[in-house]
This record gives C-alpha cells, structure tokens and sequence, in this order.
C-alpha cells in the first residue's frame, strides 16, 4: 500500500488546462498512486487536447491504474454544473475528493489602479474563481465520500497589494474565507475536509496573462529563501496529500507553498540592488 492511500479512489479534477497547469501535475501524482482520475474542463476542445495528453503520457504509468474519465464543464453555467454531477454519478458510487483549480480575470484592458476596477470583470472573477467552488461542492455533497477531501488553489497571500494582479486578489481572498464556511457546513452532517494550497508565483499558461508578471515573478524567485521559483509540481504535491487519508487532521486551512518567501523580503541582496552600495552582512 502506497502512504497516500489513495489507489482506487475516484477524484474529480476541475480545471486542467494543459500540462503547465497545477490541475495537470495533481492529475498526474494521482494517476501514478493508482487513483481514478475524473477530469472535467471548460470546453470540448479542450477535452480534446488533454486526452490527447493523456494518451501521450500513457507510457511512463501502469497499466493496471482505473481508466480516467473525461467530462466537460463551464462553471460560469450552474446547469452544466449540475449536469457534471449526474455524468460523474453514472460511472462512480462516490467520489473521495474534488480539486478546484479554476481561476478567471480579465486583464484586456490592461493595468488599471485599484479603484477604478470594472464591476462587471470583478464580478466575473468571484463568480468563476470563488463562487464556483461552492456551486460544485454543492452539487457533488451527496457524492462525496463521507470522509471525503476539496482541496482549491489560492495563491500564497493575499494581503499583499501586487498592482498588476489586481482585483483577482480580492476573489482569491473570498475563495480562502469560502474554504472555511464550507469546511463549518458540511461538517453538520459529512467529515469531508476543506483546504486550500497557496501557490508563490508560477510559470504557467494563465500567469501569462497578468500584465507584469514576468517581472513579477523574477522578484518572487529572488525573494525565496533558496533563490530559485516554487515549481508547479511543488504545488501538486500538497494537493495530493491533503486529497489523502494522511492529512485527515487538517481542515479549513490554506497552507502557503513560497519557498519561505513570506520571510524573506528584506533580504540584503534585494535590499542592496535597491539601495545601492553595500548592505550590512550578518554572517
């Protein structure tokens, strides 16, 4: 027996995109534990693509592991949620696990000052990003194992004010606070767990998209205590292990993955490019 304990069990991934994503490193951590992997995506083609994947990475895993499933899903539509639920329910007696690994904001327009925010774009973003966890949770509490694991992906903090990312703090604040209502909720009558994992700055398709980011995130890996970016499988990892039976203690929490980021931000070496000169050494 693997320590994951998870082969056999059948967990709902929501989000994939493509092999950069989060969602797609969980997909694959759990296809090499034995585990049922049940896929849902926004779109047919992209359905269509991530089979694709699948089938080209076949080769590096058993054989022996559950036949995944393949749905397709766009939250921002509570039917096709709805609709998502009675297809996963045809094939599976319960699921043990959902991850949520869905996140929109429109940045078109470009940067923008916090408080001219569009309403109709940040609503948008709570909708897809926070609201939609609640929406699948709900649809999928009856088909959830009793002991069963959600886990999201949040981002490491969201109390500090990064210009560029803008109002897509906001709703991933409101996805952490979302976590901890719906771990008090279901506990009336399920012990099924709710967790996020906060990610530091990645390099994936969706990052592309905030304006800045790239400078962004070259601080970020500056900033880590070990000089060097979080990975998107070092991500993964926590996500798979909260989706286990070994983390059956830890509910309603967002556990950071930065690196020791958080720590480090008057590094000297920041510090001295900033202000110029010779920062004081400590060792």
């Amino acid at each position: 027996m693997s320590f994951l304990q998870l082969r056999d069990k059948a967990i709902l991934i929501a989000g994939a995109a493509n092999r950069k994503s989060v969602a797609w490193h969980v997909a694959q951590m759990l296809r090499a534990e034995g585990a049922k992997v049940v896929l849902s995506v926004r779109s047919e083609a992209r359905r269509d693509q991530i089979m694709a994947l699948w089938e080209k990475t076949a080769g590096k895993f058993s054989r022996q592991a559950p036949s995944p499933e393949f749905h397709v899903c766009d939250v921002e539509h509570e039917d096709q949620i709805t609709s998502l639920a009675e297809s996963v329910a045809k094939s599976n007696d319960s699921i043990h696990g959902i991850v949520h690994s869905i996140a929109f904001a429109d940045y078109s327009e470009g940067p923008k000052p916090f408080h001219a925010t569009d309403k109709e774009a940040f609503l948008r973003a709570i909708d897809v990003s926070c609201f939609s966890l609640i929406a699948l949770a709900n649809a999928f509490k009856d088909l959830l194992a009793k002991d069963g694991s959600v886990v999201t992906i949040s981002i490491s903090t969201t109390e500090m004010a990064s210009e560029n990312y803008g109002f897509m703090a906001p709703a991933k604040a409101a996805l952490d606070s979302t976590v901890v209502f719906l771990a008090k909720s279901f506990s009336q009558f399920s012990d099924v767990r709710f967790n996020a994992v906060g990610p530091g700055l990645l390099k994936t398709s969706a990052s592309a998209g905030i304006p800045g980011y790239v400078d962004s995130y070259l601080f970020a890996e500056h900033a880590t205590l070990r000089k060097r970016a979080v990975q998107t499988e070092e991500a993964a990892g926590p996500v798979a292990f909260l989706l286990s039976p070994r983390s059956s203690g830890i509910n309603a929490q967002r556990i950071p993955i930065d690196a020791g980021m958080r720590v480090n931000y008057f590094d000297r070496e920041i510090v001295r490019r900033v202000i110029g000169g010779s920062a004081p050494s400590v060792d």
